[in-house]
């Protein structure tokens, strides 16, 4: 099985510069103490206990010169006085003096090794019973002799302070850069933030701030944006003018019909008339799309509730599922959404008998799931049922009835809008097709 660390790693901008801020500091700090403390400190550790050793050897060179035991310890008291030592001779040694020192002692193994090495008849070395000294326990010509020293004679005395010192140090410089990373990639994420809002169709004041590389691409997607919001315009005026136009002359023959003898003849004219109204209307709806209208707070449960209503009306039932708990609105446009449900439940109608509405919220979006028994959409075919005026079979052509096969296109477009998207599917409940409208929260 091949391990990958991809999972743990951050998935944010700012949570990667911020990991590859953190590894050199961490790993500089390793270098140094491994580089520095183990191998200066040591060193010193060493030196200072040769040091310990020249004067140990003169003590244990005058007991021996004594002619007794007393004049013995008369000689090693006034060495041990001159050193700045304690000495005790003959001192009482039991079988379990033994090497002792603390778990946490940087330079203890050094120091005991080094005195084992360089002065032979070391029976022990304490370096923890008595806190700040250093003891040790040596055979000599009048039996063993017991010397107390203070630690910093045998071993550097600042190891701690200096890792308290870089770990400070790093603390605070690892503070300042967080706060200039943070500064740097504040723009950054203004800039998604705008960018994500104008996916989902709404338009945020943005300024272009940071450095030249995040101000030229501020400034390419103001640019970007203008340049898509002058098109839509342009469109929806070109498209309204078209609207009239087409309206006026289909407005008249609906008149010069209506007063001409009432026979089949001219009610299939007026009949035709009608049709290219609606084929009209629905082809603009579908070029319009929702770009007149602004974001407001919505409760979806009374948008959907209005919408079975409304088939309802019409003789037709669907079936509504909304959830338990208290939903909060959500910010979109809702004749553009109501537009979109309203197309899919529309078309599950046309085609099946039993049709279902659920509505679906999740913590980062809103779902409109719309199902039925009716015949289905092929998988095949599911992508190219979404484009404009797709024609399917006739097991289920969404032109059937006189449309132009822009319900699922409109529907899609909208889901777009809002920072979601449609998907088709085979309903599990109903045997039928599934449309799944996802809406950004």
């Amino acid at each position: 099985m091949r391990l990958t660390l991809k999972p743990f790693l951050p998935r944010s901008l700012f949570g990667r510069a911020a990991l590859i801020l953190i590894v050199p500091i961490v790993a500089i700090q390793l270098v140094v103490s491994v580089a520095f403390i183990q191998r200066h400190f040591e060193g010193v550790t060493r030196q200072l206990t040769k040091g310990l050793i020249f004067e140990l050897e003169l003590m244990r060179t005058a007991i021996a010169e004594a002619p007794d035991a007393k004049a013995a310890a008369e000689a090693a008291t006034a060495l041990a006085g001159a050193f700045g030592m304690e000495v005790t001779l003959p001192a009482l040694v039991t079988s379990e003096v033994v090497d002792v020192q603390g778990w946490d002692d940087l330079t203890g193994s050094i120091v005991t090794r080094a005195l084992r090495n360089g002065m032979p008849g070391v029976i022990a070395v304490d370096l923890r019973s008595v806190a700040g000294m250093a003891v040790l326990t040596a055979e000599t010509a009048y039996g063993p002799m017991q010397v107390s020293v203070q630690r910093i004679r045998v071993s550097a005395s600042n190891p701690h302070q200096l890792l308290v010192i870089m770990i400070l140090a790093s603390i605070l410089m690892t503070l300042i850069s967080y706060a200039f990373l943070r500064n740097q990639l504040r723009p950054i994420k203004k800039l998604a933030d705008a960018a994500e809002a104008f996916g989902k169709g709404e338009t945020v004041p943005y300024r272009p701030r940071g450095a030249l590389e995040v101000r030229a691409a501020g400034a390419a997607f103001l640019d970007m944006r203008s340049r898509i919001d002058r098109a839509i315009e342009t469109r929806t005026r070109m498209l309204s003018g078209i609207s009239h136009d087409l309206r006026t002359p289909l407005t008249r023959l609906r008149l010069g019909l209506s007063m001409m003898p009432e026979d089949e003849e001219a009610a299939a004219l007026l009949s035709d008339v009608l049709e290219m109204e609606r084929l009209v209307d629905e082809f603009l709806a579908f070029a319009r799309g929702d770009a007149m209208e602004e974001p407001v707070e919505v409760d979806l449960s009374i948008l959907a509730r209005k919408l079975v209503e409304n088939v309802a009306r019409s003789g037709r039932e669907v079936s509504l599922t909304l959830p338990q708990e208290a939903i909060a609105p959500v910010r979109l446009r809702p004749q553009a959404v109501s537009r979109a449900v309203d197309n899919l439940v529309s078309n599950a109608l046309r085609h099946a008998r039993h049709v279902s509405l659920t509505l679906v919220y999740s913590e980062r979006a809103v779902r409109f799931v719309v199902e039925d028994d009716g015949p289905g959409i092929p998988e095949a075919q599911r992508d190219a049922a979404m484009a404009p005026f797709a024609r399917l079979d006739e097991a289920r052509n969404p032109n059937r009835g006189g449309g132009v096969g822009l319900g699922l296109s409109i529907a899609a477009d909208v889901a777009r809008s809002h920072g979601g998207n449609l998907t088709l599917g085979r309903s599990e409940a109903l045997g039928g097709l599934k449309a799944d409208m996802r809406l950004a929260r």
